[in-house]
């Protein structure tokens, strides 16, 4: 019974830990935050110059993850980091949330990868 109440501790401690990052952004509000990130990544999220990436269906937590990285300097891009300084973590979630939920137009690597000359 020990046992069981210990694991059934863990398990809520953790799930309290981890709320704030599976926090779920606002779309609307992230189409009106993203208005700057439009001239590279494209207003649909699917950049058309392959040096910027497409974030039209990318993962919520992964575009999280990047902008989070850019404003803290682990990502070392100065175009980024200047757009996301003012950002707040609730800014970033809407940007996730917009982008995420925008369909891709990405199917395979091609003319994506830096190098690839074959469009």
């Amino acid at each position: 019974m020990n046992r069981a109440l210990t694991l059934l501790s863990l398990g809520a401690a953790l799930a309290c830990a981890c709320t704030p990052l599976l926090a779920n952004g606002n779309i609307e509000n992230g189409k009106q935050k993203a208005a700057t990130c439009f001239a590279c990544h494209g207003t649909d999220g699917n950049a058309i110059d392959p040096q910027y990436p497409r974030l039209a269906g990318q993962y919520n937590m992964y575009i999280q993850q990047a902008l989070h990285e850019y404003k803290v300097g682990k990502r070392d891009n100065a175009i980024m980091k200047g757009f996301v300084a003012t950002l707040s973590d609730q800014d970033i979630e809407d940007v996730a949330a917009y982008f995420s939920s925008l369909p891709t137009k990405l199917d395979t690597l091609q003319g994506h990868i830096q190098g690839d000359s074959k469009q």
